[in-house]
Order: structure tokens, then C-alpha cells, then sequence
């Protein structure tokens, strides 16, 4: 069971875990982080899940980190500390190297250590009127949970630094425009949308979900020449390859 801090829905093969800090725009504390990666370490080992959505209670998907829980208000040169950074980063790197496909469903407001964590989710999908920034420069921060690296990769390093020189406040409809969310759509339509891609991942295979994962990892760790070696010597466990094979080939037989 997920703590009262992230709740968990399941449908078939698909997880929704909700940050449920409401009342503080689910701004992130530290209680928070763990229990949202205690989440994801629980249910990275289960194979009835093929694919885990991240969103928020409410109104925000996250307003970032709640500044009241820096330690004793003080930021040692733009850092804002081990507690929040051990959970933060533990917290990313397991959702960047989840199994399954992580989609982030971004229902309102989403600021800079909100940004960061739904970065390192495989899609994002936003409504067209929520909120992002990179508020770090506003606050005298720096990143340390991964938006140096991940914002680039997703919209280009010009609009990266952009961004977050300026620490401007950007709608859904411009995440999209960037990169930065696959798609945008009405509020009223994010649960559908979302939910449609999510069940079409669901359908396939998901050990070949699991090796695209693990080779589009390395694709952008690594160099084109190093990224088709590591593809075409890698071996993966996808032990319903026949059975799928076997089935499509029916299908056509019966056309």
C-alpha cells in the first residue's frame, strides 16, 4: 500500500501514484520524495504493472520544494542539502531506470524540483494551461537533482538556458511547443489522453518496453557509434516474443 502521502490506483496493468499534499500544492518534502520512490521501489519488481503515472492531487502537479522545510531557512551556496538531495536524486534515478514506462501527468502547476523529477519520466503530457518554470536562478538555487542534464537533452541547450536564466513561468501549451511534454491538451481531456497512451503501452510487450528503456539510456549517454554496438550485442529476457509473433500471424490468416 502506498503511504497517505502518495496514493496509488490501479487499473489492469497500469499504476497511477498521486502526490496528495493538496493543501501545499504538493510541494515536495523530504517524507514526500521517500515515499514517492518507496512507491516506485515496491512496484518496480511487480510484473502485473507495465506502466507507472506520476501526477498530483488537486490543482499542481508540484510547486517543488516546500521551502519551509530547508533546514533552519539557510541554503549553503545555492544548495539546498543532503536530506533533500539524497532523497531527491535516489528518487530520480530509480524513475529514470524503471522497467516499466513512467508517464508524468502534468495537471497543474510543475516548478523546478517538480520539473526536475518529471524530466526523468519517459513521457509528459500536460494540460495546456498548467504552469512550469525553473525557478532556481529567482531563488538564489542551484540545481542538484538533475536539471542541468535532463532539461537540454529535452529541449535543446539555447531554450535550456533560457529557461532557467530567466526563471520565467511558462504554460503547457509552450511545454509542448519546446519539447518539453509530448502532448498538451484541455484539462478536461488529460486523464483520457493520457490514459489512452498508457493503455496502448500496456497491450505490448513489456520486456521489449524494458530493453527500448535500456537502450534509449544509452543512446543518450553515449555516442551514435557506441549506442548500435551496445544495441546490437545487448540481450534481453522478452519471453513473449513467440506467443506475439504466433498471435499477429493468426490474425492475418483470418483477414
Amino acid at each position: 500500500m502506498a503511504s497517505d502521502l502518495v496514493l496509488e490506483e490501479r487499473r489492469g496493468a497500469i499504476v497511477t501514484l498521486t502526490l496528495n499534499r493538496p493543501e501545499a500544492l504538493n510541494a515536495f518534502t523530504p517524507d514526500l520524495l521517500s515515499a514517492l520512490e518507496a512507491s516506485l521501489m515496491r512496484l518496480e519488481t511487480d510484473r502485473s504493472v507495465n506502466v507507472l503515472i506520476v501526477t498530483g492531487a488537486g490543482r499542481a502537479f508540484s510547486a517543488g520544494i516546500d521551502l519551509k522545510h530547508l533546514s533552519g531557512g539557510r541554503v549553503a551556496d545555492g544548495d539546498v542539502g543532503g536530506r533533500f538531495n539524497d532523497t531527491a536524486r535516489a528518487l530520480a534515478g530509480r524513475l529514470s531506470r524503471l522497467p516499466q514506462a513512467s508517464i508524468a501527468k502534468i495537471n497543474g502547476a510543475c516548478f523546478t524540483g517538480a520539473l526536475e523529477i518529471a524530466l526523468a519520466c519517459d513521457l509528459r503530457l500536460a494540460a495546456e494551461d498548467a504552469k512550469f518554470g525553473d525557478t532556481h536562478a529567482k531563488l538564489g538555487l542551484r540545481p542538484t537533482w538533475g536539471m542541468s542534464q535532463r532539461l537540454p537533452r529535452a529541449v535543446g541547450m539555447m531554450r535550456a538556458k533560457e529557461l532557467s536564466f530567466t526563471a520565467r513561468t511558462f504554460t503547457g501549451r509552450e511545454a509542448q511547443d519546446y519539447g518539453l511534454v509530448l502532448e498538451a491538451v484541455p484539462r478536461e481531456r488529460l486523464d483520457a489522453r493520457v490514459e489512452e497512451i498508457a493503455t496502448a503501452i500496456a497491450a505490448n510487450s513489456p520486456g521489449t518496453v524494458a530493453a527500448y528503456k535500456d537502450l534509449y539510456a544509452q543512446a543518450d549517454e553515449s555516442g551514435l557509434e557506441a549506442g548500435l554496438a551496445y544495441e546490437a550485442t545487448r540481450h534481453y529476457a522478452i519471453p513473449d516474443s513467440a506467443d506475439r509473433v504466433k498471435a499477429l500471424l493468426a490474425q492475418i490468416a483470418r483477414r
